[in-house]
């Protein structure tokens, strides 16, 4: 009996500790089935330009192509009144580009800065075929928002993150491994550093500089490390 029992647990005692984890992991349906949502809308949203554009991805005018999401092009390349650029959301536009070609636009025919001047709805929008999560009091849509938005709050959390482990590895290891007055001088900087009132310094810095995504990532990581260097120390 005890030779059966050793050789049914044998093969997952024979288990790496992450293959462990991962077999673990899986048992819970709803963050596997989470984590599978979550990797399927961040690899889509990875391509939102191809999503949510105001721009045609391809446009084809007099037997010719263009490419508006890479280059610029004045309105009189087809065949318009303006020497600027050219602006796909506007009707006139895209009937002289209908007239002598054809153009491809993305599912959502906005980008997220766009204003929809030509929107017969008054704004804020409901849902409609136009704008399938209805637009914000500027005329913007809010689906194009969500995906840019998505984008840019996953890969500043990941930035923020990976800055947070490596600062936080790096300064737990100094101290676990010289230890003495090192150790002593960096546990007292932390609990110095620790106590500054963050959000204060957000708000000063923000005054005095360009508020930013960089500015952020950079004061938020100052302070991102101090809970993992303790683990590492």
């Amino acid at each position: 009996m005890s030779e059966q029992a050793s050789q049914v647990t044998a093969p997952a005692q024979s288990l790496g500790p992450w293959r462990r984890v991962w077999q673990r992991f899986r048992r819970h349906r709803r963050g596997y089935l989470s984590l599978w949502l979550f990797s399927i809308l961040f690899v889509l949203s990875l391509g939102a330009e191809l999503l949510a554009n105001n721009r045609p991805l391809l446009v084809l005018y007099q037997h010719q192509l263009y490419l508006p999401l890479i280059h610029d092009y004045p309105e009189t390349t087809f065949g318009g009144d303006f020497a600027t650029n050219a602006d796909y959301t506007d009707p006139y536009v895209i009937a002289k580009i209908r007239e002598h070609g054809w153009l491809l636009r993305a599912p959502i025919p906005f980008s997220y800065d766009t204003i929809d001047y030509y929107n017969p709805v008054p704004n804020p929008a409901p849902p409609n075929a136009r704008h399938w999560l209805g637009t914000d009091d500027r005329g913007r849509d809010v689906a194009a928002r969500l995906i840019y938005g998505f984008r840019l709050s996953v890969l500043f959390g990941f930035a923020l993150t990976a800055i947070g482990m490596v600062i936080g590895m790096l300064a737990g290891a100094v101290q676990g491994y010289l230890g003495g007055k090192v150790d002593l001088f960096f546990q007292r900087f932390i609990e110095v550093w620790g106590s500054l009132p963050e959000l204060y310094l957000l708000i000063i810095f923000a005054s005095i500089f360009q508020p930013s995504i960089g500015l952020l990532l950079i004061l938020l990581s100052l302070f991102g490390w101090i809970g993992l260097s303790d683990y590492v120390r």
